[in-house]
């Protein structure tokens, strides 16, 4: 999870490629604030979790269009969504992150995750006290 600032605030535990997210999040039994806004994407799709509001891109209906106020609405949802994935492709600039991790031992891989997340954070705190 990340704030629209780009910081990083919560990371899960690391997972294969081919664990779907929304398994990810109904193992994790995450707890939220209540009246927390969650941005998802399809993703995600049936995952609701108590006391959030729910921010989901419309789908198109199938043979039909989309109304204008649900296109406006889908726009400003990807525009903060995009912040979110920008703040994981700076996170995976760090090669320990982007590439195969072969050394599984004392939980080396998820250590790896959260050092490259601090140093994402550290290079947006440094960046806004300038």
């Amino acid at each position: 999870m990340s704030l629209p600032d780009l910081r990083i605030v919560w990371i899960s535990q690391t997972c294969e490629g081919k664990i779907h997210d929304k398994n990810i999040c109904d193992k994790e039994n995450l707890r939220f604030p209540k009246g927390i806004c969650l941005w998802q994407d399809g993703g995600f799709l049936g995952y609701k979790p108590e006391n959030v509001i729910i921010k989901m891109p419309a789908r198109k209906p199938r043979g039909r269009d989309l109304s204008r106020t649900q296109k406006q609405q889908n726009k400003e949802i990807s525009s903060f969504r995009v912040k979110v994935e920008h703040a994981i492709g700076r996170v995976k600039i760090l090669r320990i992150v982007k590439e195969r991790y072969r050394c599984h031992k004392l939980f080396f891989d998820d250590l790896g995750f959260e050092i490259a997340c601090g140093l994402h954070n550290f290079r947006i705190t440094a960046r806004l006290t300038i």
